[in-house]
């Protein structure tokens, strides 16, 4: 276990200095300016202005001097400057991703709960009507995009019948300090519920198969011998044997939870991680650009490294796997 760990912070390692080279390789290689995005297009900006720009970010260095310059201050424990912002990048990751993790978190939640109930009543119910309701909604959601998906609900519930906010975090033109819990979660249920519905498909199917397996297995074949009703077989047999390969699915689903997160606060112009990262790429921050994709990968990568731990617990088998 503890060279499997070893090898796999290695890999970590590797895998963010290879992102952090591709992103300054394709931000260099693309037509965007980051001092004509920041400007805007101001045409009252002189030559000489820009070259101070250039000159106070950096930018007028070659790539690799930027990359190397920007890689010892990250060893240093420093990520940056937002040319955006003005503000350190850490500081704008620490505010962003505490929004983000709550809408990722609820939607994980809802998701693997959810999924997990209905790919059990699915089973337990193979072939009947509540069978193939529950997968043609996973079907069906499996190829619904994200984006689509909060655009109906924001059509519906926030243009249509008003219940809710059309976008944001909190209410727009109050205070921070005179915004309520209740606001803030008026203003977060959408863009939740669109996470959730999509993450369920995934667990619900996967638990399906899992537990048909199980129903099939000869120790239930048994049981059922000995007269165990439906409910008993859940409770002591699928129960036991189906949770912990769904947990270890919720694990490995970090990186489309955090891809739809994306997506989804786009469409609620929710400000998280996922809306900044798009905004610093299109307006060509660099800086902050780097250190949100450096910290995604790693919350990425902890959602695999656990699923990876759950699976040996599950199956022994794969103790020597790496």
């Amino acid at each position: 276990m503890a060279k499997n760990t070893v090898i796999r912070m290695i890999r970590v390692v590797t895998l963010l200095i290879g992102l952090s080279i591709l992103t300054f390789s394709l931000i260099h290689l693309s037509p965007m300016d980051p001092v004509n995005a920041y400007i805007g297009g101001d045409g009252s900006a002189s030559p000489e202005q820009i070259e101070k720009f250039k000159e106070y970010w950096g930018v007028d260095k070659s790539p690799v001097e930027q990359y190397f310059s920007w890689a010892g201050a990250l060893l240093q424990g420093n990520f940056g400057t937002s040319m955006l912002y003005r503000t350190p990048v850490i500081d704008i990751i620490q505010s962003r991703f505490v929004t983000s993790l709550a809408l990722m978190g609820t939607a994980w939640l809802l998701s693997g709960v959810i999924g997990y109930l209905l790919g059990m009543a699915a089973a337990m119910n193979r072939g009947k009507i509540i069978d193939r309701i529950i997968k043609w909604y996973s079907y069906t959601l499996v190829s619904t995009p994200i984006f689509w998906m909060g655009l109906i609900l924001l059509i519906v519930f926030a243009v249509g019948l008003e219940w809710f906010p059309v976008g944001l975090a909190v209410p727009p033109g109050v205070m921070e300090s005179d915004v309520r819990f209740l606001d803030r979660l008026h203003h977060f249920v959408l863009p939740a519920l669109t996470l959730s519905i999509l993450g369920v498909a995934n667990v619900a199917m996967h638990t399906r198969e899992k537990m048909i397996d199980i129903l099939n297995a000869e120790y239930v074949v048994f049981a059922k011998a000995r007269g165990e009703s439906d409910w008993q077989i859940f409770k002591y047999h699928g129960i036991r044997n189906s949770i912990l390969p769904a947990i270890s699915l919720q694990f490995a689903y970090f990186g489309e939870l955090f891809g739809g997160s994306m997506l989804a606060e786009q469409v609620f112009a929710y400000p998280g991680l996922g809306s900044t990262l798009t905004t610093a790429g299109l307006k060509g921050d660099l800086p902050l650009m780097v250190g949100i994709i450096l910290i995604s990968s790693l919350f990425v990568f902890a959602g695999n490294f656990i699923a990876d731990i759950l699976n040996k617990v599950v199956d022994p088998r794969m103790k020597g796997a790496i």
